[in-house]
């Protein structure tokens, strides 16, 4: 009520998108696939990166993907959102098959999903204010006070104070860049997010906070999550099921308690080695 008010959005494609972003939710299929992949391979020059990976991620769920150096979470993440072009296999994202969709299409389904990226990849010659309008400016046809309004909702959705808005940001922390970020990627009312790595770089109490902030958004706006991370404790936090990148495929998929019951090699390593005993006291926990 706070951006819509009582305007009449009657022929204002803009309006539209906000009152539909109500609608939509309410018609999508809570716990059902949103993506789907089948047989996707990846490949840079001679160097094969995926190899049949099969993935499904459900509606409202917070998905980690996780797996070591040099696996593909990031191509992967930019394969679905089609930065990446796969040498094979099949994406389906809202029931579309991604590769047989229309530029048309195509465009009203990346009006649906949302992307942060590592540092929040920010436009440095923007403020926080006109790098969230963005999207606004691309997708739809909305009055600049209008863009404004939803600007300033955004920012205060993230847990930044009114005043970030005028900054740009070189003006920022690191964490107040990452939200930033999330508020951009949250500017047309997504179905859909994606993380590239939120929580790095911060220090233990500022990636708790980013990480009850993801899941606060992604329970009070019924989002799904698609996030790659390295982080334990975002894991054990936040997230419903976890996928495994290794030997080129996922090699497992399911919650906390079955990553700690595994026994491949890499598994083992990660969330039992040397890097795991801060948060070993929570997975034991969740492993009981």
């Amino acid at each position: 009520d706070s951006v819509c008010g009582d305007r009449n959005f009657s022929g204002d494609r803009g309006g539209r998108h906000v009152l539909n972003f109500f609608r939509r939710r309410r018609s999508m299929s809570l716990g059902g696939p949103i993506i789907r992949i089948q047989g996707l391979k990846n490949q840079f020059g001679d160097q094969v990166i995926h190899e049949d990976l099969d993935l499904e991620v459900r509606a409202g769920e917070i998905l980690g993907i996780v797996g070591g150096s040099g696996t593909g979470k990031s191509v992967l993440l930019r394969t679905i959102t089609g930065l990446n072009k796969p040498r094979a296999g099949r994406i389906e994202v809202f029931d579309h098959d991604l590769a047989q969709v229309t530029p048309d299409e195509r465009i009203a389904l990346e009006q649906r999903w949302g992307v942060l990226f590592q540092d929040g990849a920010l436009f440095s010659s923007l403020t926080v204010a006109q790098n969230i309008e963005v999207p606004m400016k691309e997708h739809l046809d909305m009055p600049a006070h209008l863009r404004d309004e939803i600007a300033a909702l955004k920012i205060a959705m993230v847990g930044l104070p009114p005043e970030a808005g005028s900054k740009y940001p070189s003006e920022l922390s690191g964490g107040m860049r990452k939200r930033a970020g999330l508020a951009r990627s949250l500017a047309l009312d997504p179905d859909l997010i994606f993380l590239d790595e939120p929580t790095a770089g911060l220090d233990p109490v500022g990636a708790a906070n980013f990480d009850q902030l993801i899941k606060q958004l992604q329970k009070n706006l019924g989002l799904t999550v698609f996030m790659v991370t390295h982080d334990l404790d975002s894991l054990h936090a936040i997230c419903d099921r976890i996928a495994v990148l290794a030997e080129k495929r996922v090699l497992v998929v399911g919650p906390m308690a079955d990553m700690l019951r595994h026994g491949h090699p890499w598994l083992r390593e990660y969330f039992h080695g040397p890097r795991a005993r801060a948060a070993q006291p929570k997975l034991e926990e969740v492993g009981e």
